[in-house]
């Protein structure tokens, strides 16, 4: 497969020319990478308005995605999910139906999204949660929200995976979706990779209308790089989605990541299914060896290793001693992001360094404080906005969130915007370490 962009950024820096334009550094400078990176000069193409080699580059993605359209953008996921929601409202919203149905679990772009395209929301906490990041909604409760609301929803939108790997029945909700006339979003950051399991477990493939994925979290590509993309049925939507992107992007997109989502496409035609497999046995085993240890090892997506423990944070802290650093650690959860870049022997080391303190392990025997949803006094849109004051924690009962209260990483709401503060909501944030929140000004 051809790599547009990178030959032409390769091209351009071997012919040595005088560059009278952005960037700064022109092609020197202590990182050794400066040669490759540009602005949008002739031939170059423009993100935001693709018709040469980035649009060349996006096609070949889409192909191997097997997409209705694919997108780039170099500024994450948080981009493509404000896109995506922006192409909905667009598409779908009315003055009737202007709320979406999401699962609780949201990440804070999605929040974003909703204050500047002034959304309402209906979040759905699934009976699964069991923690902050956690569960996933069913089919059926989903189908339940609907037929409650189904005069006001115009969208739905659920992260699959989320930051605790658990992954919803994609396609059963899609079914659901099908049946409302509604189209189906997905936040899929963590699970680009899934398009490359046989069978594929990536929510286009699942029947979702569009999804939102993170391709520096799982593929090889630079941090920032990562793909919003349309299924079949929705491909019309491509200049609208383009639209979108560029409404909530820079107009100075890094070609060094879009250089790195081009050279993936030649990745992921080249093995990449093939060491996905290999690496993905390793983890297996690597599960299988921790849980024999006596670590409670959660079941989810095959790239995520995530052990449930009341002593995740000793853990993380052990790992890192021997030179492992984990992707995140709470008081009850480690988790352990990977990649076909890990190899086995890196798993070896790390059982070695874990399961002599399996004899150790505590599974958290109660069920974390949940952010249920409260009443929302105020749009989040107009919370966002409104003069706030930050203020104890202990004291906020009863006030309005003036902000989307987030535990970082993985940036998931407890509180909402707009929403009057619980006492439930209260022992949800101290819980989760936040002794200050944010709240409208009386």
């Amino acid at each position: 497969m051809k790599t547009p962009i990178y030959d032409f950024l390769s091209d351009y820096a071997a012919r040595g020319g005088i560059r009278f334009h952005m960037p700064g550094h022109k092609g020197c400078g202590p990182l050794g990478i400066e040669h490759l990176d540009l602005t949008e000069v002739e031939g170059a193409d423009v993100l935001s308005c693709a018709s040469g080699i980035i649009a060349e580059s996006e096609k070949n993605a889409s192909a191997l995605f097997n997409t209705g359209a694919t997108l780039y953008t170099t500024e994450g996921s948080s981009t493509a999910v404000k896109a995506m929601l922006a192409v909905a409202a667009k598409r779908y919203r009315t003055k009737e139906k202007n709320t979406v149905l999401a699962a609780r679990c949201a990440h804070r772009s999605f929040l974003h999204a909703a204050a500047l395209l002034d959304l309402s929301v209906r979040f759905l906490l699934p009976e699964s949660a069991t923690h902050l990041y956690g569960g996933v909604p069913t089919a059926s409760e989903v189908e339940a929200a609907l037929r409650e609301g189904k005069d006001r929803i115009f969208a739905v939108f659920i992260t699959s995976p989320n930051y605790l790997g658990e992954l919803a029945d994609v396609g059963a909700i899609a079914a659901v979706c099908r049946r409302y006339s509604l189209p189906l979003l997905v936040d899929n950051a963590h699970g680009a990779y899934l398009a490359f399991l046989s069978p594929s477990r990536h929510p286009i493939h699942l029947g979702a209308t569009m999804c939102a994925d993170s391709a520096h979290k799982t593929l090889p590509v630079l941090t920032g790089g990562a793909y919003l993309h349309l299924s079949v049925e929705e491909k019309e939507a491509l200049a609208e989605a383009r639209e979108a992107l560029a409404l909530f992007s820079s107009s100075s997109p890094s070609y060094l990541q879009l250089a790195s989502l081009d050279l993936c496409n030649h990745a992921l035609e080249n093995g990449f299914s093939y060491t996905l497999d290999a690496i993905i046995e390793a983890i297996d085993k690597a599960k299988r060896t921790l849980t024999s240890a006596g670590f409670t090892v959660r079941k989810g997506e095959p790239l995520k290793i995530v052990i449930a423990d009341e002593n995740a944070k000793t853990l993380a802290t052990l790992l890192r001693s021997a030179g492992i650093e984990c992707e995140f650690s709470d008081r009850t959860h480690l988790v352990l992001m990977l990649s076909p870049h890990n190899t086995a022997a890196e798993l070896d080391t790390l059982c070695a360094v874990l399961t002599p303190y399996g004899v150790h392990a505590i599974a958290p025997q109660t069920r974390a404080p949940l952010p249920l949803p409260a009443d929302a006094v105020l749009s989040i849109r107009e919370a966002l906005f409104a003069p706030s004051e930050r203020i104890p924690t202990t004291l906020a009962e009863g006030r309005i969130c003036a902000d989307a209260a987030l535990s970082c990483p993985p940036a998931v709401p407890i509180a909402v915007c707009g929403e009057r503060i619980t006492s439930e909501t209260v022992d949800a944030l101290l819980y989760y370490g936040f002794d200050t929140v944010k709240v409208v000004k009386e």
